[in-house]
């Protein structure tokens, strides 16, 4: 039995690895920490978890966390920094939800959270959890970085044809819309339901935090930069992600053989579905799961190839995606816990 430790566990990822953990036969949650919360009972905060489970909510402390064979943190940016490098030094498993260890280069980390990275050092050595990429690095990762819910959904959609040199890489184009748990669980104007409901925006168009982690993971893909223009906006609903990726195609490619492409790349993908030619995937259809549903398209038979790409930002998108490579570093079934099919309606 895997003894795991969720690091900020209120929130919306944390309570979502909650849900999945509890139909997960291999996996004990053994604490979750919260200082505003300390002393208060899971299914007290969480009442859709009673009868899963007996934890109170406790103070963070590393001797605690250090008894576990694999810690989560379900934290604020910048807050995992502080405990991680203890925890490695003792030989724990780091799963890190937030973006702490997903980028390389420090300085443009800094730059774009706005802040000091308090173990550099890390950051370098980290494994990036993007399964359909890295799987074998993260079977043998002793800390992880999750990758971010726009970049999972961007990534997966850009990388068949990025692999396949059929695109130019630097003129890609994402358009992607999140639900607004993506915001994650706390209170703002801007995300009250009397102002988001009934309404759709686009937000920072100058410039977003994902875009270095998706040109960074591209990148490597592509085996030289690439350069995207990344448009996200804000759905008047809960969860689920909708990108619709945009790129031009560098020779005459038809949209049977962009099908074939994906398809074959992702043939032994659990958790990537290729749609139909032709289709248009919901987010509906991947709610609750670890899923990401993709189409390709080429509209007329012209240069530009569409990509849409559909998951659920809480789970492919962190904490699903989380669970899918603790399974891979522990040498388990990939799908364990993950079988669940969509919530429909």
């Amino acid at each position: 039995m895997i003894k795991a430790a969720i690091v900020g566990g209120t929130g919306y990822t944390g309570v979502e690895l909650l849900r999945l953990f509890a139909g997960h036969s291999n996996v004990e949650v053994t604490a979750i920490t919260s200082r505003a919360e300390a002393g208060t009972g899971v299914s007290e905060l969480f009442p859709s978890l009673r009868g899963h489970y007996d934890l109170k909510f406790s103070v963070p402390d590393v001797a605690q966390l250090a008894e576990c064979d694999v810690v989560f943190f379900a934290t604020p940016h910048g807050v995992a920094q502080a405990q991680v490098p203890e925890l490695i030094g003792r030989g724990v498993r780091v799963i890190d939800l937030s973006a702490d260890f997903r980028i390389k280069d420090i300085p443009t980390w800094e730059k774009w959270y706005a802040q000091e990275h308090a173990c550099p050092e890390l950051a370098r050595e980290a494994v990036y959890g993007l399964p359909e990429v890295n799987r074998e690095q993260i079977a043998g990762a002793q800390l992880l970085a999750c990758p971010g819910c726009y970049p999972t959904a961007i990534q997966l959609g850009f990388i068949p044809l990025l692999e396949a040199g059929v695109i130019d890489p630097a003129s890609l184009i994402a358009n992607a819309a999140s639900g607004a748990s993506g915001a994650g669980r706390q209170g703002k104007t801007d995300l009250l339901f009397a102002e988001n409901n009934d309404s759709f925006r686009a937000y920072a168009a100058g410039g977003h935090r994902h875009l270095p982690e998706i040109e960074q993971g591209l990148g490597l893909v592509n085996g030289g930069d690439v350069q995207m223009t990344f448009v996200p906006h804000l759905l008047p609903m809960v969860r689920g992600i909708h990108a619709t990726l945009y790129s031009t195609l560098k020779s005459d490619v038809s949209q049977e053989a962009l099908q074939q492409l994906f398809e074959q790349r992702y043939a032994n993908e659990p958790f990537v579905d290729v749609m139909p030619a032709g289709s248009h995937p919901q987010t509906r259809s991947v709610r609750g799961t670890n899923m990401c549903r993709i189409a390709v398209l080429r509209p007329q038979n012209r240069d530009t190839v569409v990509v849409l790409s559909v998951i659920d930002n809480l789970a492919k998108g962190a904490s699903a995606q989380a669970v899918q490579n603790m399974n891979i570093m522990f040498g388990l079934n990939e799908n364990q816990g993950l079988e669940s099919p969509a919530l429909l309606p």
